[in-house]
């Protein structure tokens, strides 16, 4: 599992967890939030090794059956909660894992645990079973809920539980985990750290993607040259981006970062602060071209884009929609 040490940023949740643990203030409930990669699982699964570890110190000491058990993923009184559904989590899962089974004390530690993903996907009557437990729970038992999108949560859920909200990591935090740990060269950490927005996760997941310079090469021609396209030429730059649609996201975040250069180099003229360096040329020109509204309309709709995307609206439409609105700003 590692410790607390392996974690990079989140000094504040590591500090509330060492305290709450050394001051005997362990919460029952607590909802651990953050984007997709932002280290929830890591954070939650590090505080369960703490509190179930037999040297009761304020962090895993990774050498005690207990410890070993965690890592091995076959502690008794750490339960994680499955789902069958890939969207939802009924209310028949938290019935059978978490709600019949609290009942049950722990086998062989002063806690028992229990780790629910993606809990924003729990349906409302899950949530109401859930609140049962959370409103009168057994002294011993701890919930943690990760969400990507706490609101999400019934307020009368997050209102019984501590929130741990995970903020964006610093860059210069990231570049040195990607050129030290990962021994990533200079320019490609500049990169992924730069795409990966405060997101350590993410910024692993790039600096190891086959796909993603080929991705980012396929949106800068598009960029480029999207103006003396014509409408056959869009559909048919569509039907290459459908050939990314599991890696949509990062097609699109690409696009974003694009145009908050344009905008950032509009307003301020610095060439430093721009991501997309080597196309500096092609950014001037798209600032001298572009008026601060178009900028504005296209960065709101790549966000609506994703949001449709998200609601499985036809793929092809979307895309089409959006560089229609990129090449008429």
């Amino acid at each position: 599992m590692g410790s607390f040490k392996d974690v990079v940023g989140h000094k504040n949740i590591i500090d509330y967890i060492k305290n709450a643990v050394q001051e005997d203030k362990v919460s029952h409930a607590y909802i651990l939030n953050g984007a997709r990669g932002s280290g929830k699982k890591m954070l939650a699964a590090l505080f369960a090794e703490t509190l179930l570890c037999e040297e009761q110190g304020p962090a895993p000491c990774n050498k005690c059956h207990s410890c070993r058990q965690v890592d091995g993923g076959n502690h008794p009184d750490l339960i994680r909660v499955q789902h069958e559904k890939p969207n939802t989590i009924s209310v028949e899962d938290i019935r059978t894992q978490v709600n019949n089974d609290i009942k049950i004390k722990p086998y062989q530690g002063p806690y028992k645990i229990y780790i629910i993903a993606e809990a924003d996907l729990m349906t409302p009557q899950a949530q109401n079973a859930l609140l049962k437990t959370i409103e009168e729970p057994p002294e011993y038992a701890v919930i943690f809920l990760l969400t990507e999108n706490a609101e999400m949560l019934l307020p009368t859920i997050t209102s019984r539980c501590v929130m741990l909200k995970l903020r964006n990591i610093r860059d210069t935090l990231i570049k040195k985990y990607l050129m030290e740990k990962m021994e990533v060269p200079d320019y490609k950490a500049d990169m992924c750290t730069a795409f990966a927005q405060g997101n350590m996760g993410r910024a692993i997941l790039l600096a190891n993607s086959e796909h993603f310079n080929e991705i980012r090469e396929e949106a800068v021609q598009l960029l480029k040259y999207i103006h003396e396209m014509e409408l056959s030429e869009i559909v048919k730059a569509v039907k290459r981006i459908n050939a990314y649609k599991l890696e949509v996201n990062d097609y699109l975040d690409i696009i974003m970062i694009w145009y908050r250069d344009v905008l950032l180099y509009k307003a301020t003229k610095e060439v430093e602060k721009v991501v997309f360096k080597d196309q500096i040329s092609s950014i001037q020109e798209v600032a001298r071209k572009s008026s601060y509204e178009g900028i504005e309309l296209i960065l709101e709709s790549l966000e609506k884009a994703k949001a449709r995307l998200r609601a499985n609206v036809n793929f092809d439409l979307v895309m089409e929609l959006l560089i229609l609105t990129i090449k008429e700003n």
